[in-house]
């Protein structure tokens, strides 16, 4: 499903003397089956963005177009369940969409809010476990007392039991250590490749998201500063920096090498693949 933001302004408190202006006429486009980050400081207007897209908020000015559904301001949404049903979101505390005391329980919640047929219901629940890399062994534990990288992975679940088309991840790597990171990171991508997800994440931890997003749009102070593919946007480190942009720090090495060497070392976001790279031409 492609996302479009036409000329979007949203202000808090808009009218009064405390209002905040959050986004500033942005035009962009989330791509369908794509890993699309959205990166910035706080207070640029990536959390605004995401309930944009899913209907918690409407517009000030401008129109959002998620999929067929058209989100401008004063005026109603038609169908806002059907908008919810296609846009899944798990938050950056996965215990905080938690209300079930057991794993299978919290997996239901959604599906039954969304009518799903009964003999329906117990099949999704173990694919989307199994989706996850979660066995039946996880249906009877009590989710607040799992992991964090567990925690991470059954919010996940509940989200894809009811199969949206937009899955929006909301600092899915915090907390996390280096190997349920790059579990998480294997299920992103499988999420895209083999069930043909939208994907949007939100995140400040640049060095994590470079080695599996495609887009980038990078927000400062309610407007665009940078968008594009990842190689592209990260390419102009000069231009990031001087912004206050973190820049990856692959991306940093490869620039040091360009400034000292001559040598383009490529676009590469794997740091085995770089170091074959430096190996060979270095």
């Amino acid at each position: 499903m492609e996302i479009k933001f036409d000329k979007v302004s949203f202000s808090y408190l808009a009218g009064t003397p405390l209002q905040v202006d959050a986004l500033k006429e942005v035009s962009t486009t989330i791509e369908s089956n794509k890993i699309n980050a959205l990166v910035g400081p706080s207070g640029s207007g990536k959390s605004t963005m995401i309930e944009l897209i899913n209907g918690l908020i409407l517009p000030t000015k401008g129109i959002v177009h998620v999929g067929n559904h058209r989100l401008r301001n004063n005026i109603r949404i038609v169908n806002s369940n059907q908008l919810r049903f296609e846009i899944g979101v798990v938050f950056q505390n996965p215990e905080e969409q938690f209300f079930c005391n057991t794993v299978k329980k919290e997996i239901e919640f959604g599906m039954k809010y969304f009518g799903y047929k009964v003999d329906k219901i117990e099949e999704r629940i173990e694919s989307a476990l199994k989706m996850v890399g979660l066995d039946n062994s996880f249906l009877n534990r009590n989710p607040f007392k799992l992991s964090g990288g567990e925690k991470r992975r059954v919010a996940i679940a509940s989200v894809l039991a009811f199969n949206p088309e937009v899955i929006i991840l909301d600092e899915p790597t915090n907390g996390l250590d280096i190997t349920s990171k790059e579990m998480l990171i294997k299920l992103i991508k499988l999420l895209k490749t083999k069930y043909k997800k939208t994907i949007i994440v939100v995140s400040h931890d640049v060095d994590t998201l470079y080695k599996f997003v495609d887009n980038v749009i990078i927000l400062s102070n309610g407007k665009i500063l940078a968008e594009g593919n990842k190689f592209d946007v990260f390419s102009d480190v000069k231009y990031l920096t001087d912004n206050g942009v973190k820049v990856p720090r692959i991306v940093e090495f490869i620039h040091k090498v360009k400034e000292k060497t001559g040598k383009n070392l490529g676009k590469i976001d794997d740091v085995n693949d770089l170091i074959k790279e430096i190996y060979q031409n270095v």
